[in-house]
C-alpha cells in the first residue's frame, strides 16, 4: 500500500508540473500567403498553410517559404500565456523553367517538409502532400535529371533521406516507411517544356525545381610571392556556397587571395536543383623568371651612296616577374619595357661611285640581368641580325633610240621598235628602276625625232607614235608611267651633218666606211632616234648610231623596209 501511495503521488506531481509547462507556453497565430507556403521555426520544420503554434517564450526565428518564392526570415518574441499574431505574404520571383525533367513521387508523412540538396529552409521544394499522388489530379515534384540528395523532415525528425537518381521523362516513387524506390515509365514529362516554379490547384500540385549552373575561375594561374589573384563565381538557383579554405561566401562574387604556396581552391555551390562545383589552382613561385628578345630578330640596312635607303629597327622587350632590379646592357631599366633600336652595321661609310658594293653580315647582341632581394637572378641574351649592303649610286646606261625609215605606221603604231633596241632600253630600264632606290623623284623624258622627208604634219604624227611606243616599252619593263615625259618634235630639231660627222668621228660602234661614204643616208638615219634624258641630272643618252647592232642595216638604210622584215626584228 505504500508503494501505491507512492506512485499516485508520483503521477500527481508530473502532472502538474506538465500543467505548470504548458501554461507557460505562449502561441504564434501565423498566417501565409500563398496558402502552401510552409513554416521553420528555429530551423524544425512545422508545417504548411496559416495556423497556430505553441512556443515556449522567448526569440524564436521564424522562415517562412514556398519554391518559386522569395524566403522570408524574421524573429519573433513569444510571451507566455499570449499569442502572437504574424502575417507572411511571399513574393513570387524567377520565369519559368525548361525541361527535361524528370518526377519525384514520396509516400510517407504528408506534412513533412521536402528539403532537396540540403538541410536548410532554402533547399524547400514543398511537402509531401504536394508529391503524393499522380492520377487524375496530378502532383508532381519536378526536377532536372541526375542525382538529388531529399530530405524529408518534420518536428525536428528526419522521415526519410536518401540519393534519388532522377531520369528525364521518368517517374521516381520513394516508399519512405520501407526506404524502397522504383522507377517507372513517365510519358507525359516529355510534353511539358517551359512550367510555372509553382502551380497548384484544388487538389494538384507542380513544382518545377530550376537546375544549378554557375562557373568558378582564378583571374592568374601563376602568380610570384607577395603577389595576388581574384577568385571570381558566378551561381544561379543557388542558395549555400563555398570555397575550400576560405568557408562560406555568397553564391556569386569574388575574392583576392594571396597564397603563401600553389593552393588548390574548391568551390561549391548548391540549390534544390543540384549542385556546382569548380577547382581552381593558384600556383606560387619564387623564382625569378626574366625574357629578353628583339623582334624582328633579323633586320635590314641598305645604303646607295650619300642616302639610307633602307635602315629598319627591332624592338627590343624585356619582362620580368618576382624581381625588383633590372638593366638592359648596364643600363638600369624598368621591370618591364621595351626599347628601339636602329640597325646600325659597324661601318656605314659612303662607297664611291664604280667601287664594289660592301656586304653587312653582322648581330648586336644585348644582355638582361634581373635580380631580386632574396638572391634570385636571371640572366638572358637576344641578339638583332643586321644584313645588308653599302652601294654606288647606281649607273644609268642612257643610249638613243633608233628606229627604221617611216616606222612606225599608223597602221602598225607597235612595229618598229626592233631587237637591238628593244635590248638598249631594256638595259636603261633595269638602271634606271635601281637608280630609283636612290633617288624616288628621279624620272625619263624621251624625246623623239624624224627625218626631214615627208611633210611637217607627216613627221610630226610619226615622232609621236615613235615616242609613245618607247614609254609603253618602258612601261612594260616595269617604270611607272607618271615616271617617263615624252616630246615629239617631228623634222624641226633635226642633227646637222657637221654634228652627225663628229659623232661618227668618235662613235665607239665602228660605222662601215660604206655607210660614211654615204653622209645623207647616215646623217637621215641619225634623226631617225629619240633621245633619253635623265631628270632632274639632265644627263642624256649618247646618240651613237648602232652601227655594230644585228638589224643596224635595217635601221640605217633610208628605203622603208618591207613589214614582215621589221615584224621579223621585233
Amino acid at each position: 500500500m505504500r508503494r501505491l501511495g507512492y506512485l499516485f503521488t508520483l503521477a500527481i506531481a508530473i502532472a502538474l508540473v506538465a500543467t505548470s509547462g504548458f501554461a507557460q507556453d505562449g502561441k504564434l497565430k501565423i498566417k501565409v500567403t500563398p496558402k502552401q507556403a510552409y513554416v521553420f521555426v528555429d530551423g524544425n520544420a512545422i508545417r504548411e498553410g496559416s495556423h497556430d503554434i505553441s512556443l515556449s517564450p522567448g526569440k524564436h526565428t521564424v522562415v517562412v517559404v514556398n519554391y518559386g518564392y522569395k524566403i522570408s526570415t524574421q524573429d519573433v518574441t513569444i510571451e507566455a500565456g499570449k499569442s502572437t499574431p504574424l502575417e507572411v505574404k511571399l513574393d513570387s520571383y524567377g520565369g519559368t523553367v525548361a525541361g527535361p525533367f524528370g518526377d519525384v513521387e514520396l509516400k510517407g508523412d504528408e506534412r513533412a517538409a521536402v528539403l532537396s540538396n540540403g538541410t536548410t529552409p532554402g533547399y524547400f521544394v514543398g511537402h509531401v502532400d504536394e508529391f503524393n499522388f499522380d492520377w487524375i489530379w496530378h502532383q508532381n515534384l519536378l526536377l532536372p535529371p541526375g542525382v538529388h540528395h531529399l530530405t524529408v523532415t518534420h518536428h525536428g525528425k528526419d522521415v526519410w533521406s536518401g540519393d534519388v537518381t532522377v531520369v528525364a521523362n521518368k517517374k521516381v516513387v520513394v516508399y519512405m516507411a520501407k526506404n524502397m524506390q522504383k522507377t517507372v515509365d513517365w510519358p507525359r514529362g516529355e510534353k511539358l517544356k517551359d512550367v510555372p516554379r509553382f502551380k497548384v490547384g484544388i487538389a494538384s500540385a507542380q513544382i518545377a525545381v530550376a537546375p544549378v549552373t554557375g562557373s568558378f575561375s582564378s583571374s592568374t594561374a601563376n602568380i610570384n610571392c607577395g603577389q595576388s589573384s581574384t577568385l571570381t563565381w558566378q551561381t544561379a538557383e543557388t542558395v549555400d556556397a563555398n570555397i575550400s579554405g576560405i568557408g562560406t561566401v555568397a553564391t556569386s562574387g569574388s575574392q583576392s587571395v594571396s597564397p603563401h604556396a600553389t593552393t588548390t581552391y574548391d568551390f561549391t555551390s548548391a540549390g534544390p536543383g543540384g549542385k556546382v562545383t569548380g577547382t581552381s589552382t593558384v600556383n606560387v613561385n619564387t623564382t625569378v623568371v626574366a625574357s629578353l628578345n628583339a623582334n624582328p630578330s633579323e633586320v635590314h640596312y641598305r645604303k646607295i651612296g650619300d642616302k639610307v635607303i633602307t635602315q629598319d629597327s627591332s624592338t627590343v622587350t624585356w619582362t620580368t616577374s618576382n624581381a625588383d632590379s633590372v638593366t638592359v646592357d648596364g643600363q638600369k631599366v624598368d621591370l618591364n619595357g621595351n626599347e628601339t633600336v636602329k640597325a646600325e652595321p659597324a661601318d656605314s661609310s659612303q662607297v664611291p661611285d664604280g667601287g664594289a658594293p660592301r656586304t653587312i653580315d653582322e648581330t648586336k647582341n644585348f644582355t638582361l640581368n634581373a635580380t631580386n632581394v632574396c638572391g634570385g637572378s636571371s640572366t638572358q641574351t637576344a641578339g638583332m641580325h643586321i644584313t645588308g649592303s653599302v652601294e654606288p649610286i647606281p649607273a644609268v646606261t642612257l643610249q638613243s633610240v633608233f628606229y627604221p625609215t617611216d616606222y612606225p605606221d599608223k597602221k602598225h603604231p607597235q612595229i618598229g621598235l626592233v631587237r637591238s633596241q628593244q635590248l638598249a632600253l631594256a638595259t636603261l630600264a633595269g638602271g634606271f628602276k635601281k637608280y630609283l632606290e636612290y633617288d624616288p623623284d628621279a624620272k625619263l623624258s624621251v624625246e623623239a625625232h624624224a627625218d626631214d622627208r615627208g611633210s611637217k604634219p607627216f613627221n610630226q604624227d610619226l615622232s609621236e607614235r615613235r615616242v609613245e611606243r618607247i614609254k609603253q616599252y618602258l612601261v612594260d619593263q616595269g617604270i611607272s608611267a607618271d615616271k617617263v615625259e615624252t616630246a615629239a618634235y617631228g623634222k624641226e630639231q633635226p642633227l646637222d651633218k657637221a654634228s652627225v660627222g663628229t659623232l661618227e668621228s668618235t662613235n665607239p660602234n665602228a660605222p662601215p666606211k660604206a655607210r660614211l661614204r654615204d653622209k645623207r643616208a647616215d646623217w637621215l638615219a641619225y634623226n631617225r632616234r629619240a633621245d633619253i634624258v635623265l631628270l632632274p641630272s639632265g644627263k642624256k643618252s649618247a646618240q651613237f648610231f648602232p652601227h655594230t647592232a644585228d638589224d643596224s642595216k635595217l635601221i640605217w638604210q633610208m628605203p622603208k623596209p618591207p613589214l614582215k622584215k621589221v615584224q621579223a626584228d621585233q
